[in-house]
């Protein structure tokens, strides 16, 4: 059974950082890209950012520059470096697999709150 558990969200000030975990057990991880997705009140899930198998690595608009994805296969853990936080980065995190043509898996999230 694959399981994915998320940490390190938390309160930070705008302009502050965070390090967001992933730890995924099975052996669902090596094999798959991962992602980071964040869904804030009242709005649409969003793609953060995804680190393919070889190490590349997408990021979405709104989080470019600001945020890094990485990955350390030995660990199976993924990892979302946050900085220069924003108001409008609070929400929900959520890591998963990313496997084209079968089901993904989702951690359970972890939630980040941005203060002005």
């Amino acid at each position: 059974q694959v399981q994915l558990v998320e940490s390190g969200g938390g309160l930070v000030q705008a302009g502050g950082s965070l390090r967001l975990s992933c730890a995924a057990s099975g052996s669902i991880f090596s094999s798959n890209a991962m992602g980071w997705d964040r869904q804030a009140p009242g709005k649409q899930r969003e793609s953060v950012a995804l680190i393919t198998t070889g190490g590349i690595t997408h990021y979405g608009d709104s989080v470019k520059g600001r945020f890094t994805i990485s990955r350390d296969n030995a660990k199976n853990t993924v990892y979302l470096q946050m900085n220069s936080l924003k108001p409008e980065d609070t929400a929900v995190y959520y890591c998963r697999t990313i496997r084209p043509g079968e089901p993904d898996y989702w951690g359970q999230g972890t939630q980040v709150t941005v203060s002005s």
